[in-house]
């Protein structure tokens, strides 16, 4: 099966050929083409995304990109399905996605399915792979129960999966999602958007145990997380400290900087590893599994993956590239929900849950 993905539910506009093969039991993926158009550039000045801007490149960027997709050789009459992400995310931006999809599938009477984004995030551990990390297809149902990990701007949940069709939800965010913690945490930092590459970045050059920031939620018996205190701690932390931001000792300020971001990227994944590994080791799970943007973060995946081998336990995630935003998840998800049978409406969902 030939599936068209597309993805437009922030500031990436995404757009994946993918054939996927092999069923609920031992699902493949092979990636025909894939393109992303960033928008990193036009939000940067504003230090975030704005969405009316979104929209407007997303409608100028989708018909750019499906001519790339056509280019490839791969003709629209061989696409078997077209999917698209319908939440959550920005619903203005949700909407031209929605749209465009809605016009090739009656201009090419394709059939069309709505995509979950945390969906997409969820299935991206079964994507081809050019890392270490390896995932045997044949042997998927080994991996199960697990535990997954899904952390982004948006969204900081844990799932216990039973199998790739049954989940339930074992915790998530009451407040900040990680991602967005970190984005807080840069612009105090006087750091460009989007602020969590450049928070690990500036972790690189820092002391992680410089500063003993709290880590909230740690010890509570539940699986729920909270960042918007641990973000309040850095920016009292700068206020008390006087850390001299604008001083002209600048090799001492950026140091005293460094090891600021570095411990509260710190304290913010041991929340995340401590929690998904006592809910790994609680429910039994055979492996952990990681997505979302913040998925990209070195320092997480080694400090997860340390954690998980040390309790024998698969730590399976997607290459960096399939962690961001990308159409390829979704026509993964399109392919996953197409076997389930399950449907999400044509119609943009910004609090779309899993």
């Amino acid at each position: 099966m030939i599936i068209l993905g597309i993805e437009t539910s922030c500031d990436e506009t995404a757009i994946a050929l993918v054939e996927a093969s092999g069923g609920l039991m031992a699902p493949k993926f092979k990636i025909l083409k894939s393109f992303v158009a960033s928008q990193i550039k036009i939000h940067r000045p504003f230090g975030g995304v704005v969405p009316n801007l979104a929209k407007r490149e997303h409608i100028k960027n989708l018909p750019i990109l499906f001519k790339k997709c056509q280019m490839s050789g791969i003709k629209c009459q061989n696409i078997d399905l077209i999917a698209v992400t319908v939440g959550p995310g920005l619903e203005p931006a949700l909407w031209t996605g929605i749209t465009f999809a809605k016009e090739l599938a009656k201009q090419y009477k394709k059939p069309l399915l709505g995509v979950s984004h945390l969906e997409g995030h969820l299935y991206s551990f079964l994507l081809p792979k050019k890392t270490n990390i390896k995932c045997q297809v044949s042997s998927i149902k080994k991996n199960f129960p697990a535990v997954a990990l899904i952390v982004s701007g948006g969204h900081t949940i844990l799932l216990l999966l039973k199998d790739l069709k049954t989940w339930k939800k074992l915790g998530e965010t009451r407040d900040d999602a990680v991602g967005e913690a970190f984005d807080k945490v840069a612009r105090l930092l006087k750091l460009p958007y989007p602020g969590g590459p450049e928070i690990e970045k500036l972790s690189k050059k820092g002391n992680p145990a410089a500063v003993n920031f709290p880590r909230p939620m740690i010890y509570e018996k539940n699986y729920d997380f909270s960042f918007s205190g641990l973000k309040t701690s850095v920016l009292y932390y700068l206020r008390d400290t006087n850390i001299r931001m604008h001083s002209n000792d600048t090799n001492n300020t950026n140091k005293n900087i460094a090891d600021v971001a570095a411990s509260f990227q710190q304290a913010a994944i041991d929340v995340l590893v401590k929690k998904t590994m006592r809910a790994a080791k609680e429910f039994k799970a055979k492996s952990v599994l990681l997505s979302g943007g913040v998925a990209t973060n070195q320092a997480l995946r080694k400090n997860l993956e340390k954690a998980t081998r040390a309790e024998e336990i698969n730590f399976l995630a997607a290459d960096k590239k399939h962690n961001t935003d990308n159409a390829v998840m979704i026509a993964a998800a399109g392919y996953m929900d197409f076997l389930r049978k399950k449907k999400y409406p044509l119609k943009a969902d910004g609090n779309l849950g899993i």
